[in-house]
């Protein structure tokens, strides 16, 4: 699920001094006078705008979570000069060269700061991080000269227009995210190893698939905000996680990516098990999975729930829930829960 900030524009003199820093530093990498680099520029289409690099990105800057996961994936650690808007925690087996790495902001840094780190890629997962009330729109990225990636996963098949988190037109796959990582690997000259990566993935997915039985099982997936809650609707990255494992999800009437939905309608619904989303930001109410589980279990509507009383819930990272190759890991988390739970036939 997307940041939605708050924060203003960043100040006119600002970003002017920041503008001045980059073009200064930028100037002893003329491309004139760059020696050219083998199978160099590289170009692709990305979310209708074509992007091209002239040779292997150096300071790459993920503006994402899963952008950042992706990147490290591919072993471009030392390739990259900072990070920003973080939900969850590093996955553990990228923690080591995650450290190295400069976190710029744990929400969406301002546009100065990313220039400040002098990219030449600037990659991000939601359509909200590059526009105006986000870090800045690619645009504005362009007419400085630095080349910019934006995840498929949020621009096809889906409105990001429509308010909200955006709704989608086609189901989310994960084709979308081994696109993305297939894209990824040929900007950076990592195309060997993004192909081991999304193998990587599709045996994961395989494997959990494989291992539970417990097609019909009606499930609801909680993000965040106890006030007004996000769940999700029928094709985003939870879409993934209940085609894969034969699941029903209650709301899979709505294309709304994330639509805020009143507890009397997810009671009415009363599903057979929750997904809760464990954030570790801290921006609306009910962020932890410990806050909504007590939240659950002291609301009058909610505590009537089949799954309250049973305490059926399966705790799953944010970054599970959002479209990236931690979707994967998502599918092996909730397959492993409904093992636990006894939902396995």
């Amino acid at each position: 699920m997307q940041y939605h900030s708050r924060r203003a524009l960043i100040g006119a003199a600002a970003l002017s001094s920041s503008i001045a820093l980059l073009v200064g530093c930028g100037s002893a990498d003329d491309p004139s006078t760059t020696p050219a680099v083998a199978g160099y520029p590289v170009s692709l289409v990305d979310c209708g705008q074509t992007v091209t690099v002239d040779a292997p990105p150096r300071r790459i800057v993920s503006l994402n979570q899963g952008t950042t996961e992706a990147l490290l994936s591919l072993g471009l650690g030392d390739r990259m000069a900072g990070t920003a808007t973080w939900t969850d925690p590093i996955l553990p087996s990228l923690a080591a060269e995650n450290a190295k790495v400069k976190r710029i902001s744990d929400d969406w840094p301002s546009f100065e700061s990313v220039l400040a780190e002098e990219p030449d890629l600037v990659t991000a997962s939601f359509t909200s991080t590059f526009d105006k009330g986000g870090t800045a729109p690619r645009a504005r990225f362009t007419e400085l000269g630095v080349p910019t990636y934006l995840a498929p996963s949020d621009c096809e098949g889906k409105q990001s227009d429509t308010g909200g988190d955006g709704t989608r037109t086609s189901a989310f796959t994960m084709d979308l995210v081994y696109k993305e990582i297939t894209q990824l690997g040929a900007l950076t000259g990592t195309a060997d190893r993004a192909a081991e990566v999304v193998a990587g993935l599709k045996e994961r997915i395989r494997a959990a698939a494989a291992s539970t039985h417990a097609q019909g099982t009606t499930v609801l997936y909680w993000f965040s905000d106890s006030e007004s809650p996000y769940i999700a609707g029928c094709c985003g990255a939870p879409g993934v996680i209940t085609r894969e494992l034969g699941l029903t999800n209650v709301f899979d009437d709505t294309h709304a990516e994330w639509p805020q939905i009143s507890w009397e309608e997810v009671a009415a619904r009363n599903p057979q098990v929750l997904v809760i989303g464990d954030l570790t930001r801290d921006i609306q109410s009910g962020e932890s999975a410990r806050t909504k589980i007590a939240f659950l279990e002291s609301n009058p509507v909610t505590r009537e729930m089949d799954a309250v009383k049973n305490k059926r819930y399966i705790i799953a990272a944010g970054a599970e829930l959002n479209p990236s190759l931690r979707t994967a890991y998502g599918v092996e988390n909730v397959a492993d829960g409904l093992t636990k739970l006894g939902l396995s036939k």
